[in-house]
């Protein structure tokens, strides 16, 4: 595999840039904008920002020699989700493709970013995992759920929970924000301990029964045929090509969408859906 090495930009070289640019548009007033936004929609060298999951692999692995195929070179800054959002947001990254779109909403919410999701991905769907049962209907009184601490893999774990049968969400809850306090009923008087999902597979023996995301699954090495149910995948977790609202119509990020969507990039899957794209992930419809 290709290696890609990127450094985010020093906050003094950022503050000199936003300075220049600024006096760049009050000089040459619209054609600067024009132009600036011309050169937005035909560049050809992108950052993407890359988690430690599958999602940003696969990207490297199928996605990517397909756009250099067109001329695109790509640079990686290894961030967490948070960072990367920040990033994006801030201009030092043009892309993410490790979140799904109720990790993003919760992100523009707490943090006043302008981001959007422009199409669905690949996604190894969330599970719950048991080290202490082995099977969930050994459920019981007062027993203990290690859940994501992050909003939106939170939401994801409580509308499982409720799939379950061992929860009742209140009627309208949304699902791409549901919390502890959206739990109407809770029968066998469950606790739910937050936990960063990072940490939730490595403490997995200390919970009755734990919520694991698909990523987490893949980076600790679990062997996913020992789940004890998969998430039913809605809307608002599935993962998803995420870049800044201002970039969701350049030629680029529609070249990206078009990778997903392209019959090069499903034949790729097809042909590699073994050990490492293993029969657990969902593929889209882009019908």
């Amino acid at each position: 595999m290709k290696k890609f090495t990127f450094g985010l930009k020093k906050v003094a070289a950022l503050a000199l840039a936003a300075g220049l640019t600024t006096l760049s548009v009050t000089g040459c007033g619209a054609g600067a904008t024009a132009s600036a936004s011309s050169s937005a929609n035909e560049k050809k060298d992108l950052v993407y920002a890359k988690g430690v999951g599958p999602y940003t692999e696969l990207f490297e692995e199928a996605i990517i020699p397909i756009l250099e195929k067109k001329g695109y070179t790509f640079k990686v800054t290894e961030l967490d989700l948070n960072q990367a959002d920040a990033a994006i947001t801030a201009g030092d990254a043009d892309v993410s493709v490790e979140q799904h779109s109720a990790f993003m909403k919760a992100y523009n919410e707490q943090s006043g970013g302008n981001l959007v999701a422009l199409s669905k991905i690949p996604t190894v769907p969330a599970s719950v995992f048991s080290e202490k049962h082995s099977s969930l209907d050994e459920i019981g009184e007062g027993q203990v759920i290690a859940i994501p601490q992050d909003a939106g893999n939170q939401a994801r774990a409580f509308v499982m929970l409720q799939d379950l049968g061992w929860i009742k969400l209140k009627e309208g809850t949304n699902f791409a924000t549901a919390s502890a306090e959206d739990v109407e009923e809770n029968p066998l008087n469950l606790e739910f301990y937050e936990l960063q999902t990072t940490y939730i597979a490595t403490s997995l023996s200390d919970f009755d029964y734990g919520v694991i995301t698909g990523s987490i699954v893949y980076n600790a090495g679990i062997d996913p045929s020992t789940a004890l149910f998969n998430e039913n995948l809605s809307e608002d977790f599935w993962l998803q090509v995420v870049v800044n609202a201002d970039n969701a119509d350049t030629q680029w990020a529609k070249d990206i969408v078009a990778a997903y969507q392209s019959e090069e990039f499903l034949n790729w899957i097809e042909e590699n859906n073994g050990p490492k794209y293993n029969e657990l992930w969902s593929i889209p419809s882009y019908n």
